[in-house]
């Protein structure tokens, strides 16, 4: 079993930053793959971003490439999302997931966070 926990999200004005970080549970977090994924109000979850266990690897949506990075620290079981110049049509609920087996970018993870709010104002 795998717990995870997002932190880093507020409100932010259009071109900000913010960082989310994901913390995980457990000694195996290294042989993890992890992803970002978000949801707006009426729309369904969609894929962000993917990391391989090792950070060899690493995947973005086509509407955050360029923008997002994501990034982790093994030695701290944590997963984060660099978000530069954020637009208002980034603003969702944000989940961080865990997925046992190779990274993918579709909605098959394992384990899943509570999410973490990112509002960006015009």
């Amino acid at each position: 079993q795998v717990q995870l926990v997002e932190s880093g999200g507020g409100l932010v004005q259009a071109g900000g930053s913010l960082r989310l970080s994901c913390a995980a549970s457990g000694r195996t977090f290294s042989s993890y793959a992890m992803g970002w994924f978000r949801q707006a109000p009426g729309k369904e979850r969609e894929f962000v971003a993917a990391i391989s266990w090792s950070g060899s690897n690493t995947y973005y949506a086509d509407s955050v490439k360029g923008r997002f990075t994501i990034s982790r620290d093994n030695a701290k079981n944590t997963v984060y999302l660099q978000m530069n110049s954020l637009k208002p049509e980034d603003t969702a609920v944000y989940y961080c997931a865990a997925r046992s087996e190779v990274v993918v970018t579709t909605l098959e993870y394992d384990w899943w966070g509570q999410g973490t709010q990112v509002t960006v104002s015009s």
